[in-house]
């Protein structure tokens, strides 16, 4: 059997495998982000968007974003939004989560303008630029237009657009 054929069909797979894992991260319509499903995007992410994933951890919890930007006019990018999933035992309810964000974000408890909102039957608050909830113990979701750049409507269609990705409970995935 000559050599070439079995290195066609390797080269073959790798690519596929490579396309694939590419598309699964650049997809720009949403997709699975660490359990959860993102169902809605706004308009303002379209061909020009790319969109990126990121893993970190901040004060004991552990942070899955993703983050969609755009080229500037004169260089460099802009972000239009961020999805976060954060997951950590200070995270108990919407209480604590707001206080944890607070710190996070360099806001002040007192001054920051948050008002209840309703996210599929789960209590949730949102501000000018986000959204968040806490759909089970010890995860919760956070939903950032911190530019300003999409709105309030589009906000929190996004923010109603992300559910958990299957049944049980969001906080048993990871």
């Amino acid at each position: 059997m000559p050599l070439h054929r079995p290195v066609a069909v390797f080269l073959a797979a790798v690519i596929t495998l490579a396309l694939t894992t590419a598309a699964a991260v650049t997809d720009p319509r949403g997709g699975e982000l660490d359990g959860f499903s993102i169902g809605h995007l706004p308009a303002a992410i379209d061909e020009e968007t790319s969109v990126s994933d990121f893993a970190y951890e901040w004060g004991d919890v552990a942070f899955t974003s993703r983050v969609w930007e755009r080229p500037r006019d004169g260089g460099g990018v802009e972000v239009v939004m961020q999805v976060l999933v954060l997951r950590g035992d200070a995270l108990t309810d919407l209480d604590a989560l707001r206080d944890f964000l607070a710190e996070y974000h360099e806001r002040s408890p007192q001054e920051w303008e948050l008002t209840p909102f309703d996210n599929g039957g789960v209590p949730a608050l949102h501000g000018a630029t986000e959204a968040f909830w806490t759909p089970g113990k010890g995860v919760a979701v956070e939903v950032r237009d911190a530019f300003g750049i999409l709105g309030q409507e589009e906000l929190l269609a996004t923010a109603r657009g992300v559910g958990p990705d299957g049944p049980g409970d969001p906080a048993d995935r990871a």
